[in-house]
């Protein structure tokens, strides 16, 4: 194999398939990337056996070919070398010599048939959405995934494809987050559980383009994630990322979601973010609670902790029902409210002991269950 290629491309390139690499692989292949040179490009693709990724990036192919490399280590030097010429040839005893001005490297690698093998995209089970559609559902959700691993079915993201629309949840049994959009389904694509950390690829790669497809099964999911610019980064064709889904039967989480609620008021978003994250300043992990007061046009924020002292915040809105007091835990209001980017959103409260809920004019909501007043 013998190719020239641009360092910042193939730093780039490298750059995108390096996070699936995890810091304790279980085989040595699995530290390696694979790179195949190929007419006018070649592909790199990295897997842990849950999450694989594969692009194209632009190159001068003077001999087809591949190797395996370690990919770490690889991403390091490219991105250190003096010179934008990078030269790569390859021995037939898996070693690489890669030279770019007065630089001279030689790195051992593996053979192309250690490395596992990557699925293909399959098409007849796509649906597509765009990029920046796919990428705000996520947000709107993810922080609610759970990170308890005894709980691993919470683990994620689910995915509900049926009746022409796309459900996204997510919980951790104390909030749950939910958002939908139409789309045309695919016949019997069903619903997928997709694991946290393909979740977090995802998004993170979610700005190369406009467009992104989604194929699934019941064992695994597959994204084709289309790259509009390209030449600027060297990326050419589509980033693939293939990962397997958690096997099991997501909760019923249509039963979360309160019937009814009494109370509904509109916040400005922006500014109920910044008096209840102002309020938490002064919680502790013993204290881990802001209250919401409404009364008379007025909603009134307050925390407090033996060990910081105590916080009060309170903002004008429009709201003529009873008095209502009702605690949470900062956090689960701070994250919906991160997430969202809309300038209002609605908080609909029954009474102290009954979750409350956020919603949006779209199809978004989120449920947090309350902390019980002393």
């Amino acid at each position: 194999m013998k190719f020239k290629i641009n360092r910042d491309h193939f730093s780039n390139g490298l750059a995108q398939v390096l996070n699936v690499v995890g810091s304790k692989a279980t085989m040595p292949i699995l530290s390696n990337v694979l790179i195949e040179a190929d007419k006018d490009h070649i592909s790199l693709a990295t897997t842990n056996l849950d999450l694989g990724i594969r692009c194209k990036i632009k190159a001068e192919v003077k001999e087809a070919g591949a190797i395996t490399l370690p990919v770490k280590r690889l991403a390091t030097i490219v991105r250190e070398l003096p010179n934008i010429d990078v030269a790569i040839e390859t021995t037939p005893n898996h070693q690489a010599k890669i030279t770019s001005g007065g630089s001279v490297f030689k790195i051992m690698g593996m053979g192309k048939e250690e490395f596992p093998p990557m699925p293909e995209f399959a098409d007849e089970k796509a649906v597509a959405l765009e990029q920046e559609e796919l990428a705000t559902m996520l947000k709107s959700v993810s922080y609610a995934q759970s990170s308890d691993e005894t709980r691993y079915i919470l683990n994620g993201v689910y995915f509900n494809f049926r009746d022409d629309k796309l459900t996204l949840v997510a919980t951790d049994g104390r909030r749950l987050a939910l958002t939908s959009k139409d789309l045309t389904t695919p016949e019997g694509a069903g619903s997928i559980i997709l694991p946290a950390k393909t979740v977090a690829e995802l998004v993170r790669m979610l700005d190369k383009g406009t467009k992104v497809r989604l194929a699934v099964s019941e064992k695994r999911s597959a994204f084709q994630i289309g790259t509009d610019k390209v030449g600027d980064n060297g990326l050419i064709d589509n980033i693939y990322l293939f990962s397997k889904v958690v096997d099991g039967n997501y909760p019923n989480y249509n039963q979360v979601v309160p019937k009814e609620t009494h109370q509904r008021i509109k916040l400005e978003r922006e500014l109920f973010l910044q008096c209840v994250h102002r309020a938490a300043l002064v919680t502790s992990e013993k204290s881990n609670s802001v209250k919401l007061k409404l009364s008379n046009n007025l909603l009134e924020i307050t925390a407090s902790s033996p060990d910081f002292g105590d916080a009060h915040e309170s903002m004008a809105i429009e709201y003529s029902g009873p008095e209502l007091q009702v605690a949470f835990n900062p956090q689960f209001v701070i994250d919906p409210l991160r997430a969202l980017n809309k300038d209002q959103v609605f908080f609909e409260l029954k009474d102290e002991v009954s979750p409350g809920v956020f919603k949006t004019l779209e199809s978004f909501l989120c449920v947090i269950m309350p902390v019980r007043l002393s």
